[in-house]
């Protein structure tokens, strides 16, 4: 990319476009990452201690339920996140298209509320409703069909319903708006600032390669060098190249026409779903515990959120809230590798062309 070649325009792939992808990539994570799921409901639904921790709780569902037992609740887990990747992608790119400026761009601190807006929106209109029947399915123990609760999830949305009303399914819903829009207000700045920053000159991933971008040298420039296999991008030793070392790992912007390979995609999603987990913690925890609760059973334990927030660190330690962060940050980071592998795949192919429509990549 020489210094004065004019800068095409941009051409993000269409929100339905994004949407269908999100969907094909969440329908792959479910069948692969369901265990861990399994794992991470029952670890922080223990209030004694039964479970030593992540393999022990899975050998002893094993042991006392069977292999099977590890996909409980896989049907409403797979239509969940088919349906909220579906949405996810599609809403983050119709409010990303909303807040961009007159030239196209979209600022960092932009993408981040439109990724906050998406994850809201998904919570409201899909999360909730779905989690709390594969909570209530995920906590049931045993193997004989005639003394589980909710014969399947239809059967166990009906019973929800019917003895808690509508809202019901709803529970827990505001400590999930929370860690949904935390979450990918997270997740897609994270993503965009590995893959490639936007604006390209921002120095806001400086601090993760050890100093900020614009203090970079031009000798750092020549050892990054080392990235140019898995890049599409050339780095070369003059000054020229160094606002391209912004982008943390590949030096791709959304709707240029550069194509990821599904190892890259893999690589950049991975790292940007780490953060998210750890911000958001105690708001997986106090969500999974309101969910579970049976008010068929008598006067539920917590009354909401803030209940939570303060009953929980009080009878069971401050380390309580992070409860499954470990089952988390190995299912949600590989989920997001697998589901940025697909998806970007399939944007990236629409990207192009659209790009090559108009005249070529933005290399």
């Amino acid at each position: 990319m020489s210094g004065t070649s004019e800068r095409k325009p941009l051409q993000p792939a269409h929100p339905a476009v994004k949407s269908i992808a999100g969907s094909i990539g969440g329908a792959a994570e479910a069948c692969c990452l369901q265990p861990i799921d399994v794992i991470k409901t029952r670890l922080q639904l223990d209030h004694i201690g039964k479970y030593k921790g992540i393999w022990h709780c899975g050998e002893t569902i094993i042991k006392e339920e069977g292999v099977r037992a590890l996909w409980k609740g896989l049907t409403p887990f797979a239509v969940h996140l088919t349906l909220k990747y579906a949405l996810r992608m599609g809403t983050n790119a119709m409010y990303q298209s909303l807040l961009r400026d007159e030239n196209g761009d979209l600022s960092n601190i932009r993408r981040a509320s439109a990724g906050f807006a998406a994850g809201i929106t998904e919570a409201l209109v899909v999360v909730t409703p779905f989690e709390v029947v594969k909570i209530k399915l995920q906590q049931q123990k045993g193997t004989s069909k005639e003394l589980l609760r909710y014969r399947g999830p239809v059967h166990c949305a009906m019973t929800v319903a019917k003895e808690e009303g509508l809202r019901g399914l709803w529970a827990g819903a505001t400590p999930t708006v929370m860690r949904n829009g935390t979450n990918q207000m997270c997740l897609f700045w994270a993503k965009n600032n590995f893959d490639g920053s936007s604006p390209p000159t921002a120095p806001l991933l400086g601090p993760l390669l050890g100093a900020s971008a614009g203090l970079i040298t031009t000798e750092d420039a020549v050892r990054l060098q080392l990235l140019q296999p898995f890049s599409m991008v050339t780095l070369t030793s003059s000054a020229s190249a160094l606002p391209q070392l912004a982008g943390l790992l590949w030096g791709k912007h959304e709707g240029d026409g550069m194509q990821l390979s599904p190892l890259q995609s893999m690589g950049s999603g991975f790292s940007a779903a780490c953060l998210g987990p750890v911000c958001t913690g105690p708001f997986d925890v106090i969500k999974t515990r309101l969910m579970a609760q049976e008010r068929s059973e008598g006067p539920a334990k917590y009354r909401g959120l803030w209940h939570a927030l303060n009953t929980i660190p009080r009878e069971e330690g401050l380390r309580a809230l992070w409860k499954g962060l470990l089952p988390r940050l190995m299912r949600i980071p590989p989920g997001q590798a697998i589901v940025w592998a697909v998806s970007d795949q399939i944007t990236g192919y629409f990207e192009r062309r659209a790009v090559e429509a108009q005249g070529g990549v933005n290399v």
